[in-house]
């Protein structure tokens, strides 16, 4: 509920592939005449795929928890009241991949270098620089309408609202102040994103550019970087913590008090490490 249809597209996506891979190494069956058997098949081909195509405990996690949700809705919702074979079968991950930040150099001299970018189409370069003094989430770029693009005030800013569309959190919901670039990005596109509003190839068209003109400062590192590298720009700058969690929408580690920064105060702190 509240989903925009991408979203939902995106949610549905994953337990429609657990679903495929479990009737693609086990067959079509009926629930209740899913054996334990059958759930050790799965994950030993997990397991094997994890050894052989470098995947990892977390892919494998991710399908047997979507295939056992399903699974447990069903017998629950149906009255089913089957005793279904679905215990212990997650593998142990180990540490979380980080995803790594562009350096501050990275992104003046090779993505603003001159004419770096004009090979991608406007509305990802847009989203792109617009990333750089926001730290927004692709998918909170590609969600905002023209209602929430401000420039025609005295503080330019964006509003992420859950206007047709589901926020990862309640804390997403916030006022970002446009300064340096990522201000210049938004006046060429005051009216937001409609090409990817509804699109789930952002991501894919953005870092396909990206890698095949050189602009990747590791094979490791993506889009999603340049939120990553607004946080470090944040922290060397000591700029405290309630703050830097009010800006990237994450919820605060303690009890939350008074009405935060102003946009004023806002946008001052986020000229001061602008590029």
């Amino acid at each position: 509920m509240g989903k925009s249809e991408n979203q939902i597209k995106r949610w549905r996506n994953p337990y429609k592939k657990a679903i495929a891979n479990f009737i693609s190494v086990v067959g079509d069956k009926s629930l209740a005449k899913i054996t334990r058997e059958d759930m050790l098949t799965f994950r030993q081909f997990w397991f094997k795929r994890m050894k052989n195509d470098g995947l990892t405990a977390n892919n494998a996690n991710k399908d047997l928890i979507h295939l056992c949700s399903i699974f447990k809705n069903v017998n629950e919702m149906k009255g089913l009241n089957i005793d279904l074979p679905i215990h212990g079968l997650s593998f142990k991950e180990g540490e979380a991949k980080q995803r790594p930040s562009f350096s501050q150099d990275w992104i003046q001299d090779k993505l603003r270098a001159k004419g770096a970018l004009d090979g991608l189409n406007t509305e990802a370069r847009c989203i792109l620089l617009g990333m750089i003094n926001t730290g927004y989430r692709p998918s909170e770029a590609q969600g905002l309408l023209s209602s929430h693009i401000r420039l025609d005030t005295n503080i330019a800013h964006i509003s992420i609202e859950p206007d047709g569309r589901q926020l990862k959190s309640v804390r997403s919901r916030r006022i970002i102040p446009l300064t340096g670039i990522s201000l210049e990005a938004f006046k060429q596109r005051p009216k937001g994103f409609p090409k990817y509003r509804n699109s789930s190839s952002l991501s894919a068209t953005v870092n396909k550019f990206l890698r095949e003109n050189g602009l990747l400062e590791t094979s490791d590192h993506t889009l999603y970087g340049l939120r990553h590298s607004f946080e470090d720009r944040m922290l060397a700058a000591g700029i405290d913590e309630r703050i830097r969690r009010d800006l990237f929408g994450h919820r605060l580690n303690r009890e939350r008090y008074g009405a935060g920064a102003t946009l004023e105060h806002l946008h001052k702190i986020i000229q001061s490490i602008a590029l």
